[in-house]
């Protein structure tokens, strides 16, 4: 019972957090207000949630890198591939040199081991985070798709060095080549267990699906199951989950793209998903301010051991990582930029150098969220012969600090760095845009014919068929005209198209109140109310995002 009502409390503190943040004056990021409501339910109850690392693990790390690949664009990701890597991999490796030997010459009673372990677990991004923090300036598009890939592709290098760490504190001893080796499998072993299982149950799904029908409800519980299985099917064979859970979500986006599911599934599973990746984040974070006065606790006696009496040596630890985090990551933007340079004109193409704001803006987007948390707390609570991993608190609140202080960082810098920018031209989605919505109302005409004369062979009322298929065919007709003018006539035909939409949103919610007022007066049975609402819905959701 117990165990239910802190599941109730977290869930209610998610819940309540959302409304907070969009609430108060000043863009504060939701994160950092879910951990003040962590800490301030530790505050005024004693929840003392006990925290298995490894069913922490298991509970929140699968669905997040799963759903981190399933939703990243693809052709972001693969047009600007090695800027990508070049961040996700080159600036990891950086990082968990560079700033583990910086983190153990502050501290030297962290072991090496433990350091490294803890750069590591720093080093993997949030693009949620960065992307709720410049809703008061938009981030250009293409900048967001690489944050968004380097965050994808950095979760699992990150990790995967962690677990390399925590294998050479746990074990005693670590051997270059042999760490090699097995990056090798557990890189190509994860990266195939989670293409392969994904790729088992979608066409077994899609095999049952063709026979017997698809219910909804269990193919969006399939969908969840998906990258449990993938960890775990990873782990078992020894190779890497984490990468397995990424596989898996970037192998389902494919899956997507062939439209072999219904409608009505595609809409209840995105939203299913979008609640989870929302309600899961929350948690993580909750769980830390929850978790934080305790930690602080326990850090201020381990900073005690390293000679410094007073505990807020943890506050200038804190200042001097996020520091040389947002450091190393200018620096490896400005050499990774040079070197795009330098391949433009080996190709003799023209490149329009960036101005160094945009470089800062990078360095400060580096803000650490979820994935680091969820992989700090996942640190063993005890070495093999029984005694407590060492730094095991000191590191947890290192890497709390550097979540928070980030965060605050990037949510007062990049909107400033970030307005009135003068950004590189992006390619107009305008153009891209138009073409595809004359190809798809091409191929709905084309379909109308071709079921209208099916439809209506040898049929009495077959002048019906035709006069409801040429009214169907004029709106896309309509809609074709209307895409391949060019100049003001465009720009007219679009203005309609705009003008149609907000007169048609008008009118169904007009529908909807109207329906919804024949149900409460008992003149409509609520099962016909939740039929008729549920079609006008759906055309209202459509019409918004167009």
């Amino acid at each position: 019972m117990e165990s239910i009502t802190i599941t109730l409390v977290l869930l209610l503190a998610v819940v309540v957090s959302a409304v907070v943040a969009r609430a108060l004056p000043v863009g504060v990021p939701v994160p950092l207000v879910q951990i003040a409501l962590g800490a301030l339910i530790a505050s005024v109850a004693d929840v003392g949630v006990a925290l298995d690392p490894e069913i922490f693990f298991l509970l929140f790390l699968p669905p997040l890198l799963f759903y981190d690949g399933w939703r990243i664009p693809k052709q972001g990701l693969f047009h600007d591939i090695g800027t990508i890597l070049e961040l996700a991999l080159g600036l990891v490796v950086a990082t968990v040199l560079g700033i583990g030997l910086l983190i153990h010459l502050m501290i030297p009673s962290m072991p090496l081991g433990v350091a490294f372990a803890l750069a590591a677990v720093i080093s993997p991004t949030d693009p949620i985070a960065v992307s709720s923090i410049a809703s008061r300036v938009p981030i250009p598009k293409r900048l967001m798709h690489i944050l968004e890939g380097e965050s994808l592709l950095n979760d699992a290098s990150g990790l995967v060095c962690m677990r390399f760490a925590v294998a050479a504190v746990m074990t005693g001893g670590f051997s270059i080549v042999g760490a090699l080796g097995t990056f090798v499998w557990l890189a190509l072993g994860g990266v195939a267990v989670g293409a392969g299982v994904t790729w088992a149950v979608m066409a077994a799904k899609g095999w049952i699906s063709r026979r017997i029908g698809e219910e909804t409800g269990t193919q969006v519980l399939i969908s969840v199951l998906i990258p449990f299985a993938a960890y775990l099917a990873a782990e078992h064979l020894g190779c890497s989950g984490i990468l397995a859970a990424v596989a898996a979500g970037i192998t389902m986006s494919f899956f997507e793209q062939t439209g072999r599911a219904r409608g009505a599934t595609r809409m209840q599973r995105a939203a299913v998903w979008e609640a989870l990746g929302f309600t899961m984040n929350g948690v993580v974070f909750v769980l830390l301010g929850e978790q934080l006065p305790n930690i602080v606790r326990s850090a201020a006696d381990a900073v005690r051991e390293t000679g410094h009496r007073d505990p807020l040596w943890i506050i200038v630890y804190v200042l001097a990582i996020t520091l040389a985090l947002g450091v190393t990551r200018y620096l490896w933007a400005w050499v990774s930029l040079q070197f795009t340079i330098y391949r433009a004109g080996r190709r003799g193409e023209q490149f329009r150098r960036p101005s160094r704001r945009l470089l800062a803006a990078m360095a400060f987007a580096g803000a650490r969220g979820a994935i680091t948390l969820a992989g700090v707390l996942t640190l063993p609570l005890a070495l093999p012969d029984g005694s407590p991993f060492p730094a095991r608190d000191l590191a947890i609140c290192l890497a709390a600090g550097v979540i928070i202080v980030s965060l605050v960082a990037a949510s007062i810098a990049l909107p400033r760095l970030l307005h009135g920018l003068d950004l590189p031209p992006e390619p107009s989605r305008r153009r891209e845009e138009d073409l595809a919505r004359v190809a798809a109302a091409q191929a709905a005409i084309r379909a109308i014919e071709q079921a209208q004369h099916e439809l209506a062979e040898g049929r009495r009322d077959a002048d019906l068929y035709a006069e409801a298929g040429t009214r169907l065919m004029e709106v896309y007709r309509a809609r074709i005209d209307g895409r391949t003018k060019t100049g003001v006539e465009a720009d007219n035909a679009l203005k309609t198209e705009e003008i149609i939409r907000d007169l048609r949103l008008a009118a169904i919610r007009a529908e909807r109140d109207e329906l919804y007022r024949l149900g409460r007066t008992r003149r409509l049975s609520d099962e016909m109310v939740r039929d008729l609402v549920r079609e006008i819905d759906l055309i209202e959701a459509r019409d918004a995002r167009a």
